[in-house]
């Protein structure tokens, strides 16, 4: 049966991101990009939350700095990758390549995806599908990558406000470029608390 991975960029104060930061909070490094560009996990369906969508279809749309062959590479990526945006608010036909909308019920939708599909997916930040996909206990794998950073004042988007109560059993983790954590747990959800 494919797998579902829930996937989070975070400071260590567990935000999204931050007002007036770069991307990765400018501390991506060579190991780090590496590690995403190696990724098992490149042949996964992205599913995308219509925010997420809006976001990464702009980034997509605008011309990559050609210098930046990490920014070129990434983007390519995004291209090339098979997406799933939930929406409501979205109209088709959206117009990132490989992108289908689907405006019914994201937890039964995927639900039904791991059942008769054979491709493994994962969410792109994404914060309120993740959440409702987790609540529905259709996550199998939970990653999170730790940036050494507090945005106690500036910091948007809080990860898991919201999200219901879920042990954590760790299966890996990393230290990449010296300060990045990478860590993966299979979650399970807490019910009767």
């Amino acid at each position: 049966m494919p797998e579902l991975i829930v996937d989070f960029i975070t400071s260590l104060d567990g935000y999204a991101s931050a007002e007036g930061w770069p991307g990765w909070w400018g501390l991506e490094g060579p190991e780090y990009l590496a590690w995403l560009s190696e990724s098992p996990e490149r042949d996964h369906t992205l599913l995308l939350g219509a925010n997420t969508y809006r976001v990464m279809s702009g980034f997509a749309a605008q011309p990559p700095d050609d210098t930046n062959t990490d920014e070129v590479e990434s983007l390519s990526e995004l291209e090339r990758a098979d997406k799933v945006v939930f929406s409501s608010t979205l109209e088709a036909p959206l117009s990132w390549h490989n992108t289908r909308l689907v405006t019914e019920n994201a937890a039964e939708t995927v639900r039904d995806m791991k059942r008769r599909n054979h491709t493994s997916m994962r969410t792109i930040g994404s914060l309120s599908l993740s959440r409702s996909l987790l609540a529905a206990g259709l996550v199998d794998r939970f990653r999170v990558t730790v940036f050494p950073v507090i945005t106690g004042d500036t910091g948007r988007e809080r990860i898991y406000d919201g999200y219901p109560d879920v042990a954590l059993e760790m299966t890996t983790s990393q230290t990449l470029d010296g300060r990045i954590q990478v860590l993966e747990y299979v979650p399970t959800l807490l019910t009767g608390r």
